[in-house]
Parts: structure tokens; C-alpha cells; sequence
């Protein structure tokens, strides 16, 4: 770092004493439920909260609090990316994360300071399936709020347990549901009567989480017609969350999939829609496609168009990916090392076919990608309840690295239709409001958590402001951002 930065970085970030109150002045307030009011302002921090919100040039530092100059910088809300799975490594199969130990740990104890270094200071894990893992995140130095969904509510045998031997299956997904039709594929210690729709919910709600995921995919590759809901099954479950006051969130990237879930009373769809069954070859927006994406409009379901999940496939046919000069202060050197080598680069096999060129590739992943970019510039045009959110990782690409994943994802957004005040409303207040979260977050404003974001220029006035930031706080705590990278 160059000495100029080092002492701005130095003078944004001065630490004030235990207890003492924080005044952050000098900044520009962008906040979503005031996007037409970007003005001068100071933010008074005490404890974990904010205190008062100051709008106007010339307020006095209150007596006794640390003045933090912001130097007319743009501060934001925290961001929140709502879908992540925190305990999976980018690039790695869980046999090569069992066997390199090492280099896992030191994935893990940076992997929240990467969600920080782009601003998120509030995941959501969707599908929690380690307590104990997520316990040991929330207990690092430095880590963003998180909150979870629970063990996933699966189908017995269904996606996503299908992947997973059937020896470790039950207690890789202990959360399912008992399918008599299968009883002959499920081992005789699993009885019934423990895994109902019931059971399940109660699982989840036990374990004090926000929410609870539910899916509808048939498969794909070599694993095709599973199991899914029965839509008697997902009214239960819909009913049961409901008492619960949990956020049903539903997997499916598909028009069949999507159809299901908003018939069904979802809260939150978990990904695009980048199968259009029938449809698929229609270079239009069919018109069945666009009653639904109405409906889901009209009902304002929170929307996830999980747009790294494909880019993140498309990550082993780029050459100049893992060179990419942010994921050296994301990821250890030994791991980033590891992932060029051809180990490393494992999952391509599971991208390509055998002697696929990597341009065959590219236009493989092209066509769902151009019906997933219809879908969200549809929806943005009719101002849909996006939510952000990355599913990082979303398979064992190294294509989802956390932090960088999401500049990627509001990149892909943008680019598809959303506007810059789309994007922003997307990874702060709608993300607060349709996880029952905005009484703590979301916004800038007196009483909510003090998880702020301070970037060099305006995110409603370029997408690329989101890579300038330059401070984040976690519930009144500070870090400037190039304390934040790998090494540091």
C-alpha cells in the first residue's frame, strides 16, 4: 500500500475506546428509504447501534465520541447476501477438503473476512447443516451477522441427498421426509413417524432459525426423475411455517419448478429461471412464462436470480479467471496456488463432456443463460422484489468466491436490466424485510444494528462503486478494508 492510503486508511479507521460513542461525519448518506435524499450527514454509533442519523453539513461531534472523518465518502447500509452455504469450500470436493486440512483451515478462517471485504455484513446460510460449523464462524475475530434456514427440509432420496452416497446420505441430510413409496430405500432405524412435514419444521424452528428451504428439482447429469413434493406435502409445510413465523424459501430453476412454488404459497424463489421445459428453444419470453413471473410480481415473492450459479460453471473455461486480481486477497496463496494446478481444476470434468473444447462449453452455458437474463429484465421492468443473494458456492466451482462472487452477481444484474437503485434495494432493505430482518437492518436509521459500508463512490451512480470499499462496520466494530484480505 502506497503511503497516501496507508494514512487515509489509518485516519477513517481510528478506533475509538471501549464504550466510548462513534461519530461518523463528512459522509455522503445513501440509505434505500431515502434514495432521493443523497445528502450530507454524520451518523452517531454507540454500543452496536445507531444512536441518531444527522442529515446537513455542520453538526458538532457530541461530547465525548470518537470523530470518524468520512472525507464526503458515499456510506451505505450494510449489505446482505441472503443465499450462501457457508460450510462448502469453492473448488473443492468434500473428500479433497477432508484430506487437505490445512489449507481448508486457513480457507475458513479467511472466508468471512472475504464476505466483508466487499461489504456483506449479513448472511444468510440456507441450508445449514453443521450447528457446530456455523457456532465456530460467529465466534471468529471478524465475521459478518449470520443468520440461517436450518437443516433443509428434503425429499427422502430426493435433491440434494441424491448426490451423497447412500451410506452417508441420513446423516448428511437428517432433516427429510419419510416417502413410504421408498420404504425399501430407506434404512429401517428411520421410522416414519419421525420424519413428517411436522417433524421437520420442528427440527428447523428448534434450532432458532429465520427460515426454512424446501426443493423442487428432478435432477440433472446422471441423476434425473427424483423424488419431489407432492403439493399436499408443501401446503403442510407452508402452513406449518407459517404458525412458525419462518420465511419459506423453495429451490428451482425451472418454469415446472417456479410454477410449483408460487402455486404453493412460496415466500422466496431461490434461484432464476434458466429451464423453460418446453419452451426452452423460444428466443421470446413465452406467454405462460410471463403469467407466472406476473404472479410472482403481484404476490411480491422475493426473487434470488442466482446468477453466478452458471457463471460459475462457465469459470473453468476462462483462462483469465483465477487470475483474476481480487482473489488473491480473498483466498490463502496455497489454496489460490492449488486451484491453477490441475487438481485443482477437478470440476471441469463435471462442466464438460469428454473432449469438449472450452468454446463448446461457453455456448453450452449460453442459451441458459440468455433465458435466465429474459426472465430478470422482465421482472425488473415490472419492479420485482429482487432479493440478492449469490448461493456461494453454489457446487464445488471455484467460480463462487465468497465476497467476489457477489460484485459479480450485481454486475450480472445490472447488466441484465436491474437498475443501480434495483441492485441496491435488492442487498439491503428488501433482503431485510423478506427475512423478518428490518427491525435490526437494511437501513441507515436510529435503533437498527450500526452495520455500515463506506465506499469511495456512489452504487447508484456505478456498478463499480461496490469494489471501492473502503471501511465496514459489524455492529459498531470497524475494519478497513485492506485489513481484511488474505494474509492480513
Amino acid at each position: 500500500m502506497k503511503l497516501p492510503q496507508l494514512l487515509a486508511s489509518l485516519l477513517i479507521c481510528a478506533p475509538a475506546v471501549a464504550g466510548q460513542p462513534t461519530w461518523i461525519t463528512n459522509v455522503k448518506l445513501v440509505s434505500p428509504e431515502k434514495l432521493d435524499r443523497i445528502e450530507n450527514g454524520s451518523v452517531l454509533i454507540e454500543g452496536e447501534r445507531i444512536i441518531r442519523v444527522q442529515r446537513g453539513a455542520g453538526h458538532a461531534a457530541p461530547p465525548g465520541a470518537a470523530r470518524i472523518d468520512g472525507k464526503g465518502y458515499y456510506l451505505t447500509p450494510g449489505l446482505i447476501d441472503s443465499h450462501v452455504h457457508l460450510y462448502a469450500v469453492p473448488g473443492m470436493s468434500f473428500e479433497q477438503a477432508f484430506k487437505m486440512t490445512p489449507m481448508v483451515d486457513a480457507y475458513f478462517a479467511q472466508m468471512p473476512r472475504s464476505y466483508l471485504y466487499y461489504g456483506y455484513t449479513t448472511l444468510i446460510d440456507l441450508a445449514a447443516g453443521s450447528r457446530g460449523f456455523i457456532d465456530r464462524v460467529k465466534a471468529m475475530p471478524q465475521h459478518p451477522d449470520i443468520y440461517d434456514c436450518g437443516p433443509p427440509l428434503v425429499m427422502a432420496n430426493g435433491y440434494p441427498s441424491s448426490f451423497v452416497p447412500p451410506e452417508l446420505r441420513y446423516t448428511m441430510f437428517t432433516n427429510f421426509i419419510y416417502d413410504p413409496a421408498q420404504k425399501d430405500r430407506i434404512p429401517a432405524q428411520f421410522k416414519p413417524e419421525d420424519y413428517t412435514p411436522a417433524k421437520g419444521v420442528a427440527r428447523v424452528k428448534a434450532e432458532g432459525a429465520i427460515c426454512l428451504k424446501t426443493h423442487y428439482e428432478r435432477g440433472f447429469g446422471n441423476q434425473r426423475n427424483l423424488p419431489v413434493m407432492s403439493p399436499e406435502i408443501y401446503a403442510e409445510i407452508r402452513q406449518l411455517t407459517r404458525k412458525e413465523n419462518l420465511v419459506l424459501v423453495t429451490h428451482g430453476n425451472s418454469l415446472e419448478a417456479q410454477t410449483f412454488a408460487v402455486h404453493g404459497g412460496a415466500d422466496v424463489l431461490a434461484h432464476g429461471m434458466w429451464h423453460w421445459g418446453a419452451y426452452n428453444n423460444a428466443a421470446e419470453l413465452p406467454g405462460e412464462i410471463r403469467q407466472l413471473l406476473d404472479k410472482i410480481v403481484e404476490r411480491k415473492i422475493g426473487y434470488q436470480p442466482t446468477m453466478q450459479v452458471l457463471y460459475g460453471l462457465r469459470a473453468y473455461v476462462d483462462p483469465d479467471y483465477l487470475n483474476t486480481p481480487a482473489l488473491s486477497s480473498l483466498l490463502p496463496p496455497a489454496m489460490l496456488a492449488w486451484l491453477k494446478t490441475p487438481e485443482g481444476a477437478w470440476f471441469r470434468q463435471e462442466v464438460a463432456e469428454d473432449g469438449e473444447t472450452d468454446e463448446v462449453v461457453r455456448q453450452g452455458l449460453e442459451a441458459p443463460l440468455r433465458r435466465q437474463r429474459q426472465v430478470v429484465a422482465y421482472l425488473a421492468s415490472k419492479d420485482a422484489n429482487f432479493l440478492f443473494g449469490t448461493d456461494t458456492p453454489s457446487s464445488p466451482t471455484y467460480g463462487n468466491v465468497p465476497g467476489l462472487n457477489g460484485y459479480l452477481e450485481m454486475q450480472n444484474l445490472h447488466k441484465a436490466g436491474l437498475s443501480l437503485a434495483q441492485v441496491f434495494r435488492a442487498a439491503t432493505i428488501n433482503n431485510a424485510r423478506a427475512f423478518h430482518l428490518e427491525a435490526d437492518v437494511g437501513s441507515i436509521e436510529p435503533g437498527k444494528l450500526a452495520n455500515l459500508v463506506l465506499m469511495k463512490e456512489s452504487p447508484l451512480q456505478d456498478i463499480r462503486a461496490y469494489d471501492s470499499v473502503q471501511t465496514v462496520w459489524v455492529r459498531g466494530q470497524a475494519a478497513a478494508r485492506d485489513s481484511l484480505a488474505a494474509g492480513h
